[in-house]
């Protein structure tokens, strides 16, 4: 096959595909291969089918309040095989002091939920004259800080939903660099909000007040890589089982070394999980600040169970640590999207392990089941077996964004603008979430096409979602 093309994209997961789909969009001619390690695109994105069970291995879906990502799905016809479970109609839980907490769907709502005691939320809103926090805190550090100790266990479950990490560990600045400009900016948070809506409504761009949309697919998430792969033709424009060994600047362009062969393109798009990444750099650059960073893994106990048995309504619940369970928390999948379970019969997930305890995923198989079905049963409230049980692990880790990741950032930055022609994204650079991932995909795809480079732009401000 042909050894040089215009663009060559080491990764096939949900990064790597944005980029070749968007470059494809442009110029459907133009000259491109993806190279995947595995034999299969899709990165983290696994979905696990059986026995009329439909569970994830990897992400449950996506929020849809990312333009870039409405975007992917309206070119690739996905919007209109797109299942949601819109926030607003679906309740999520934090266990805490001995039961399921509901927090309700709008800040007025949350406010005046019992919660916290009502001096706490009086602390809360003493937010607005407490003063920056200086270097990098950890999110319990600023947590604390900003907000008071009674806001550390709703913090905890956030980051344990999204990271799976340690609140204690995870830095503020890497995790929500938006909030931490606006912090920095107004002095405060509340606000740095307020003055945003201030400058909205004087801008006539304020928008009534809304919450996104879980997003996903009626066989699961996997059918978003198997869509974008169905551009690309095996062999020609993708090799499987293929990952790169190694990586050069020619001066002219870059080569890439694999099992199957040598390739040269005009531009490298290093699509990969950030230690992958890493490890291929160490070539090009002698200034890296570090060789790897932190991850994490969990296993998922998937409990599928007959008629006669109700889980609570809603997206599901998770554990802060104060609260000293063995699970991380459970997702009811068969109430978030249609057609998870066999018709009478309800399916949750269990999540184990995360940065705190990587000792339990250590566990026989037969012990991490009976471990987190006691949990489950206990916090649930069930009396019954589960008639389908399955443990699912994935082969990808959590990068966990601790101590040094903006200055990681700030280099990778650097690299890219002494590199003509090389772009870094992928799962762990700037997020690990799916709208991340097809953002930064997006925005690489428009700085090959525009030829410019595709360094970090402003701190997006996310909102917090359980």
């Amino acid at each position: 096959m042909t050894t040089h093309f215009s663009t060559i994209i080491v990764g096939g997961g949900l990064s790597g595909l944005t980029v070749a789909h968007k470059l494809r969009q442009h110029d459907p001619k133009h000259k491109l291969l993806v190279l995947e390690q595995n034999d299969t695109t899709g990165g983290v994105i696994r979905t696990h089918r059986e026995n009329g069970y439909i569970t994830e291995i990897g992400p449950h879906g996506f929020l849809d309040n990312c333009n870039e990502s409405k975007d992917i799905l309206r070119e690739t016809g996905l919007d209109k095989e797109a299942v949601k479970a819109p926030l607003m109609e679906f309740v999520r839980y934090v266990y805490l002091r001995g039961k399921l907490q509901l927090i309700p769907q709008t800040p007025l709502k949350i406010s005046l939920a019992p919660l916290i005691p009502w001096k706490d939320k009086f602390r809360v809103v003493a937010e607005m004259f407490r003063p920056p926090l200086a270097g990098e805190p950890t999110v319990a550090k600023w947590v604390h800080h900003r907000f008071g100790p009674a806001m550390l266990p709703y913090a905890d479950a956030v980051f344990t939903g999204t990271y799976a990490g340690d609140f204690d560990k995870l830095k503020i600045d890497a995790v929500m660099p938006g909030v931490r400009a606006l912090e920095k900016e107004h002095g405060s948070v509340i606000k740095g909000v307020f003055a945003k809506m201030m400058a909205k409504r004087k801008a006539g761009t304020k928008k009534k007040m809304s919450m996104p949309a879980m997003t996903s697919f009626p066989k699961g998430m996997s059918r978003l890589p198997e869509k974008l792969t169905e551009q690309l033709t095996a062999g020609e424009d993708l090799l499987l089982n293929c990952g790169a060994t190694g990586v050069s600047n020619t001066g002219t362009g870059w080569q890439v070394e694999t099992a199957q062969g040598v390739f040269t393109a005009d531009t490298l798009v290093l699509a990969t999980p950030t230690n992958v990444a890493l490890k291929l750099l160490t070539g090009i650059s002698d200034s890296m600040p570090t060789t790897r960073v932190p991850e994490t893994w969990i296993s998922t106990v998937v409990f599928g169970f007959g008629p006669g048995v109700t889980i609570p309504p809603g997206f599901g619940y998770l554990t802060p640590e104060v609260e000293q369970r063995f699970t991380l928390g459970s997702l009811f999948s068969s109430n978030m999207f249609p057609g998870r379970a066999p018709e009478d019969h309800v399916v949750f997930e269990t999540l184990i392990g995360g940065r705190r305890h990587p000792e339990r995923l250590e566990l026989s198989r037969e012990e991490l089941i009976s471990k987190a079905l006691a949990d489950v049963k206990d916090i649930l409230k069930i009396d019954q077996e589960p008639v389908y049980t399955t443990v699912l692990q994935s082969d990808g880790g959590i990068p966990q964004l601790e101590e040094g990741y903006p200055e990681l950032l700030q280099w990778r930055d650097t690299l890219v603008r002494q590199n003509d022609g090389l772009h870094i994204c992928g799962f762990g650079w700037e997020g690990i979430g799916l709208n991340d991932m097809m953002k930064t995909g997006t925005k690489v795809a428009k700085a090959i096409i525009d030829a410019t480079d595709s360094t970090t732009a402003e701190a997006e401000v996310k909102k917090v979602y359980f």
